[in-house]
């Protein structure tokens, strides 16, 4: 009867579910009831199968076998089986997972989503896709089955790629039977619903990310900016040893911070004449009338009214046993309270003491100016006198040479008194000239090896007729063991030109003027001591404080006027200065005059010492060469500088080329036959082209002579900065005008020799 039943119900189920695709049967009393009877079923040993020992062992619980082969048909099946209560039953179903469908409505799963359902062995039981499309290959699912088993599909973001490279994303869940339901989804899919809402999402939250950051951003600067009021107020309130608010409409006064001498005296809150009874006894005498005043209820109303915002000035206060500058001051503004204001004292005794030391600096400065102002003027009114002296001299000699040309002997004094004005008007020169560069920081000392011993003797030298005229002794001595010197000689000579100047300046028909030259130190960089020393006028103490200060000038020696610029010892000081020296100045009234210089000067190496001797002796040798028949390319733009040196020069045999501005004498140059000319002199500012261009312009001509042929720079420019420019442009020697024809024409013939 059971088995009857059995196939009654097994035949119900397979037209519900359909042919092919489940297969019931029974265990009942150790036989096998089939819907589909099997000849072996008699023989087929089903104790020992995998689906009956798990029913067996699962006490009326549903169980679930992997994919395996059917034994009737050699088919993939699946067998679901179930002990009866009574244990004496056993209901089996073979599932054929070939055949086996589900009907999935469409919003089941998304467009491209795929459905698997693996056994616990990794085999596929059932898959199913949306569109109906499979888009994997069997070797995928076992790829994916061991990926989930490994746990690489544990995260909500796990992925795959189908055989078309698109990215799926895998979500699974383990059944209670160790099968694995498996739905893989494209993210296209699974985003193009939320696109529009993540992007409205992301714009929103930018917005409201933006509007928080602005408002954070700026109540940080709130913060901030209030931080940083609260910190200058508070160091602006540290810099005030006290401070009150004053209600000047009733009259009283508050406490903020005060001093210890006040604290101690008053309490926090009062009446505003209180506070000014108590300060008035720590302020100085002179004071408290002002302060009381200044600082009383009536002047602060009228203060305000007026608008004055900061109004105050400082006094002594009493600090201990001592009294100290303070600064006292009124301050008003709109966001304080109606009718009050601020009273703060600072202490600011060093500031004051600083101003008060400014002001007397400035007023002393002021009181120097005036004073050099003065002394100026004095100046350029004696300069006036000085200038126009050697200048009328040359005209009005000049006019007695030309109407005494029938008697040489006259026209040969009036030549030689112009020629000494003439000096003195260049010395006169010079010294505002060496004084303005001075003052400009525009002299630099040279370093040339040189004969102390004989810079001095030429130097001396060129004073004897001069003391041979006015009667005057003249003596030198030298106390040297070495002469041989590295330095500025002509520093040096300048120094000592100035003070024999001065020496014969300050001396009368009778007295002796003396120099000595001794060497202080024996060691490589020695100390020069040169002591000047005459037995003249003197000076008085009072011109000795000043005697080193510009255009200053003792004129109470005696009654005859002397001439001069008044910096002839303020450049002495300055050049001794520079060359890290010192000088010191001794005088009396009526006896005489000291000055004592002191300078450092390397000692000469003397290997170099012999070279020079030698060159020397062949110097010597070679003194009979003559500048007779030499052919000179003379360059000057000033017509009388050019009929003089054109007339000198050819009075020593020489044959004279004029060139009137560089680009004709750089024409003349490149024109003329090579070695046509022994040696070029130039002038170096001129029309059309200056000396250096036209120098440079011969040097690199590319003429066989335009590297040899000497060229000698002839200009009134006379620095060491101009000297320089024409070394850079090629040029060979540099010679100051006024031309000293002795020195111009030593020089040719260094040159032209080729020496």
């Amino acid at each position: 009867e059971i088995a009857n039943w059995l196939k009654f119900y097994f035949a119900r189920v397979i037209r519900v579910v359909g042919e092919d695709i489940i297969d019931p049967y029974a265990v009942v009393s150790d036989r096998i009831v089939a819907a589909n009877p099997w000849e072996g079923d008699s023989e087929y040993d089903y104790k020992n199968t995998q689906w009956y020992q798990k029913a067996m062992e699962n006490d009326g619980e549903p169980v679930f076998t992997d994919v395996y082969t059917d034994a009737i048909q050699g088919r993939p099946i699946i067998t679901i089986s179930q002990r009866s209560i009574s244990g004496n039953a056993v209901l089996a179903f073979d599932i054929f997972p070939e055949n086996l469908k589900f009907d999935f409505e469409s919003i089941v799963l998304p467009e491209g989503g795929s459905y698997f359902l693996f056994d616990n062995t990794g085999s596929i039981i059932f898959e199913q896709t949306q569109s109906g499309e499979y888009m994997f290959k069997e070797k995928d699912f076992h790829k994916l089955f061991d990926s989930i088993q490994k746990g690489e599909h544990d995260t909500y973001d796990s992925r795959i790629k189908d055989f078309s490279g698109k990215i799926h994303g895998v979500y699974y869940d383990a059944m209670p039977n160790g099968w694995y339901s498996v739905v893989t989804l494209p993210y296209d899919s699974i985003l193009q619903n939320v696109e529009h809402f993540f992007a409205v999402f992301v714009i929103v939250f930018i917005i409201l990310l933006f509007l928080l950051g602005i408002i954070t951003y700026r109540d940080i600067v709130f913060q901030k900016k209030m931080g940083r009021t609260d910190e200058t107020v508070r160091v602006l309130g540290n810099s005030y040893y006290a401070i009150y608010r004053v209600d000047f409409g009733q009259g009283l006064y508050e406490m903020i911070k005060g001093s210890d001498y006040v604290r101690m005296r008053i309490s926090n809150q009062g009446k505003y004449e209180t506070l000014m009874d108590t300060m008035a006894e720590v302020i100085e005498k002179d004071a408290r009338s002002d302060f009381r005043k200044s600082f009383s209820l009536e002047n602060i109303r009228t203060l305000v009214s007026k608008r004055v915002r900061d109004f105050g000035g400082d006094f002594l206060r009493k600090f201990g046993d001592e009294y100290r500058w303070v600064n006292v001051h009124v301050l008003f503004d709109e966001s304080l309270a109606p009718e009050e204001v601020v009273l703060c004292f600072r202490e600011m005794n060093a500031e004051k003491q600083q101003q008060l030391k400014e002001r007397s600096l400035l007023e002393d400065a002021l009181a120097a100016s005036r004073q050099s102002e003065k002394t100026k003027q004095a100046f350029f009114s004696n300069m006036s006198h000085d200038m126009r002296t050697p200048l009328n001299a040359i005209i009005g000699l000049s006019e007695l040479a030309e109407k005494s040309v029938s008697n040489p002997d006259k026209t040969k004094e009036y030549i030689r008194k112009i020629k000494f004005s003439g000096k003195h008007l260049l010395e006169l020169i010079n010294d505002i000239l060496d004084m303005s560069r001075m003052e400009q920081g525009n002299v630099e000392i040279e370093r040339q090896e040189f004969d102390i011993q004989t810079c001095i003797l030429d130097c001396v030298d060129s004073f004897r007729f001069k003391a041979d005229m006015e009667k005057k002794k003249l003596n030198t001595t030298f106390k040297v063991s070495q002469s041989r010197v590295i330095g500025d000689a002509f520093r040096i000579t300048q120094l000592l030109n100035n003070l024999l100047s001065n020496a014969f300046k300050f001396t009368e028909e009778g007295d002796t003027i003396n120099i000595e030259l001794s060497q202080v130190e024996n060691q490589e960089h020695a100390k020069y001591k040169i002591i000047v020393s005459d037995t003249g006028l003197g000076m008085s103490e009072e011109f000795l404080e000043r005697i080193f200060e510009p255009y200053a000038r003792d004129t109470r020696f005696s009654a005859r006027r002397i001439v001069g610029t008044g910096l002839g010892m303020s450049i002495v000081k300055s050049i001794v200065d520079m060359m890290e020296g010192h000088i010191n100045v001794e005088s009396q009234l009526g006896k005489g005059t000291t000055f004592t210089l002191v300078l450092p000067l390397e000692i000469a190496d003397d290997s170099k010492i012999e070279m020079e001797i030698k060159a020397s002796e062949k110097e010597a040798e070679s003194a009979s060469f003559s500048l007779a028949g030499r052919k000179i390319l003379l360059v000057e733009d000033n017509e009388i500088n050019m009929e003089l040196a054109t007339e000198l020069l050819s009075m020593h045999g020489i044959e004279i080329t004029q060139a009137w501005n560089g680009k004709e004498a750089v024409d003349i140059f490149c024109t003329s036959e090579e070695y046509s000319f022994d040696a070029v002199l130039m002038d170096m500012q001129m029309p059309v082209m200056n000396g250096c261009e036209a120098a440079k312009l011969i040097r690199t001509s590319g003429r066989a002579d335009a590297q040899s042929i000497p060229i000698i720079a002839v200009t009134a420019n006379a620095f060491a900065e101009d000297i320089a420019a024409t070394a850079e442009a090629g040029m060979n020697a540099h010679i100051s005008k006024p031309i000293d024809f002795k020195v111009l024409c030593s020089t040719l013939e260094k040159f032209v020799r080729g020496v």
